[in-house]
C-alpha cells in the first residue's frame, strides 16, 4: 500500500492507496464495487501525459467516485465526481497520473495542489 499526501495543504489523504500496475488491475479499476472505504484510493500511472490516455469510463461502477488527475509533476490538473454508468470522463488538461477514490477525496484537493505518493 502507498501513502498519498497533499503537500500544498500538508494533509495525508490516505496510507492505503493501491497502485494499479497490471493490465487487469488497470482495466478493472473500481468496476463492480458497491462501496468504497473512506481511505481507499487507487493510483494509475500512464507512460506520458495525455488527455485521451487518462480518460475513464463508469460502466459497471455502482457508486459515485472522485477522480483526481495529475500532471507528470504530480500537480492536480483536474478533478470531478464521476457518476455511475456514465460513458466517459476526461481531464481538461493532459495528465500522467490519476486517482480514483471515495467522493470525500474531492474535499481534500484543489486544482493546482501538489500531491506526493510512493510506490511507482
Amino acid at each position: 500500500m502507498a501513502q498519498v499526501f497533499n503537500r500544498t495543504r500538508n494533509l495525508k489523504l490516505t496510507d492505503k492507496a493501491k497502485v494499479c500496475r497490471a493490465f487487469g488491475e488497470k482495466a478493472l479499476g473500481l468496476m463492480f464495487r458497491r462501496s468504497l472505504k473512506p481511505d481507499e484510493v487507487l493510483i494509475f500511472a500512464n507512460r506520458k501525459e495525455s488527455k485521451w490516455g487518462s480518460g475513464i469510463h463508469m460502466l459497471f461502477v455502482f457508486t459515485p467516485i472522485a477522480v483526481v488527475w495529475l500532471s507528470k509533476d504530480k500537480k492536480v490538473v483536474d478533478k470531478t465526481l464521476a457518476l455511475p454508468f456514465r460513458p466517459w470522463y476526461f481531464p481538461s488538461q493532459p495528465a500522467q497520473y490519476f486517482l480514483e477514490g471515495p467522493a470525500s477525496l474531492l474535499e481534500k484537493v484543489e486544482v493546482g495542489d501538489e500531491l506526493d505518493f510512493e510506490g511507482l
